[in-house]
């Protein structure tokens, strides 16, 4: 770890390190934060070791890279990084660490969640709202505000009246496609997937992961019928009802070369 630390500093030094490494500050290396954590996600989504071991590193020295700018401020270091997470670990699991009794993983959530109340109080956030970071990816978000909304019983029972919310806002989204009012149509949409996030947590799906599910899908099949045309001049020399009876003659093919693990190509 030191020696990583030594590399970040070098890198950073406004003399003898790197220019590009050097001009950098927090909201330019953000987005290289967010793009790495969705990278150690791909790797697991493809079960590469490998790939996970060299993203982990990536993500890490993120935050060296974090840390290193906050030093250089004055404002706080790696050490105090390692050590804020060490507290807040022992602080939340006082049932491993001292001498609470937790009977099973389900009061154990309840009692994490207690404490990062009792934390956001401390901070000054009153709201169940608050605190929830605005640049999450907005399907985690919208999941992260119905949990939160779900403290107070404001939440559905059960997935049946979700379903029926999503049958709503589908007409709504209907009325306002037909009436061409593009604002109208962006609030309805809006709508639209807030209620399937809703529905995806009802299920206990992460949406992200079920949309990843589906793009991948339609990426393999795209590949596919794409193969099957000749390439993009094949497809793009088919008319619209061609491409579709190719797309459904892959999906048929695709669907019969499933293994027995449920993955449905």
């Amino acid at each position: 770890m030191q020696q990583l630390l030594e590399i970040m500093q070098r890198l950073r030094d406004p003399v003898d390190g790197c220019p590009w490494d050097a001009e950098q500050d927090f909201s330019s290396i953000a987005p290289f934060t967010i793009e790495e954590a969705y990278e150690v996600a791909d790797a697991i989504a493809r079960h590469s070791m490998e790939d996970l071991k060299d993203e982990l590193g990536d993500l890490l020295f993120q935050v060296v890279f974090h840390a290193q700018m906050a030093s250089e401020k004055g404002e706080f270091g790696f050490d105090d990084v390692h050590q804020a997470i060490c507290d807040k670990m022992l602080r939340r699991h006082p049932h491993v660490f001292a001498d609470l009794e937790i009977k099973d993983a389900a009061e154990q959530r309840r009692v994490w969640e207690d404490y990062k109340a009792t934390e956001r109080k401390a901070r000054g956030e009153h709201s169940l709202m608050d605190g929830i970071p605005v640049g999450m990816a907005e399907l985690q978000r919208s999941v992260k505000l119905q949990k939160r909304a779900g403290k107070v019983g404001f939440d559905w029972a059960s997935t049946g009246p979700v379903l029926e919310k999503f049958d709503e806002e589908m007409a709504e989204m209907r009325e306002a496609v037909a009436s061409g009012d593009r604002d109208a149509m962006e609030d309805e949409l809006g709508d639209l997937l807030f209620v399937a996030a809703n529905l995806a947590r009802q299920l206990d799906i992460d949406p992200a992961t079920a949309l990843r599910r589906g793009n991948a899908k339609f990426e393999r099949r795209f590949r596919a019928m794409e193969a099957a045309a000749g390439g993009q001049d094949g497809l793009q020399a088919m008319e619209l009802e061609a491409m579709e009876a190719l797309w459904q003659t892959i999906k048929k093919r695709l669907a019969a070369d499933i293994d027995n693990k449920g993955d449905n190509l």
